[in-house]
């Protein structure tokens, strides 16, 4: 005799009104949880229409001949090709412009990383006064730009404090107004404004490293610098890749500093911003075909300037 044994997972029937077809296709299009696509829509259509339509629109715009109309008005806007970026980088001032502001990341971006974990790594080994310390460097980038911008005038103008303190070493012109070192000390306070930003970043990472690992450091005669070098480092490899990302991306964007401490990108040009380049020849100039050129070419440089980032500084692992 023969016996056939059935397996009851295999025979167990199908639940009344349940269709595996259809539920395998529903898993596949919308996910294993299809309700945190409700929860994520509203603020996938703020990246949409804030975000991704005015890129893709400013892609087009770059590619045609493109001025302001008044609304509703049907004009002709044909299609140049690279005119426009042709146009746009022909002007010396755009390309200064560019090299303005990789100085300026030459200088904000290492300062910003090193001295961000520098402080978060003392930050989170105080007990007394810990929130008023960490309060203390936060608000700089809480306060209004147009205030702090006035604070730094004073202090680094002709007959400013820095200057008094540094008499003869004092740079004749003064720093805002001296070609060489307008950009240099526009990033060195963006650096010490947003400084506050990164710091928390750093706080938050140095959380996740495993108190152990500085035990095992020490009980194998690490001293202090050692450790933060063999422990600390590494165990925040994470934040110090998103800090250079998002201080490259805030830094490419800079805009609001030489426009208020140089007056517009002076001396002679020597503090002008892309994106500012961009306001004055899209905006003041009514010419936003070569200003979206130019705005395109920078989000290129910048995803490039990212994803060497990413790949070097151990994003991938």
């Amino acid at each position: 005799m023969t016996t056939t044994l059935t397996s009851p997972v295999a025979s167990r029937p199908p639940e009344p009104g349940a269709s595996p077809t259809r539920k395998r296709k529903r898993g596949g299009i919308l996910g294993k949880h299809p309700l945190g696509l409700l929860f994520s829509a509203p603020y996938l259509a703020f990246v949409i229409l804030v975000f991704a339509y005015p890129l893709i629109y400013s892609v087009w715009i770059s590619f045609h001949d493109f001025f302001f109309a008044a609304p509703g008005a049907q004009v002709d806007r044909p299609f140049v090709g690279l005119q426009n970026y042709i146009t746009a980088f022909s002007d010396p001032a755009v390309i200064r412009s560019f090299g303005n502001v990789g100085i300026f990341l030459l200088i904000n971006v290492p300062l910003t990383v090193v001295l961000s974990l520098l402080l978060a790594s003392a930050l989170n080994k105080v007990t007394r006064f810990k929130a008023f310390l960490r309060v203390s460097f936060y608000v700089p980038y809480l306060a209004a730009s147009v205030a702090v911008v006035a604070v730094w005038l004073f202090l680094f103008n002709g007959n400013g404090i820095v200057n008094q303190v540094l008499g003869p070493l004092a740079p004749s012109p003064s720093w805002l107004v001296n070609t060489h070192w307008a950009m240099p000390t526009i990033a060195l306070f963006v650096t010490w404004k947003q400084l506050g930003f990164y710091i928390l970043l750093y706080l938050a990472a140095l959380q996740a490293v495993p108190k152990e690992l500085y035990e095992s450091a020490s009980t194998d005669g690490a001293g202090a610098v050692r450790s933060f070098f063999s422990v600390t480092v590494p165990g925040v490899r994470p934040a110090t890749v998103l800090v250079l990302l998002v201080s490259t991306v805030t830094g490419a964007n800079l805009f609001t500093e030489p426009y208020l401490l140089t007056g517009g990108g002076g001396p002679n040009g020597a503090s002008a911003s892309p994106v500012l380049i961009m306001y004055q020849d899209g905006l003041q100039q009514g010419h936003p075909d070569t200003a979206a050129a130019i705005g395109v070419v920078l989000v290129l440089v910048v995803l490039v300037i990212a994803w060497l980032q990413n790949r070097f500084a151990g994003g991938n692992d």
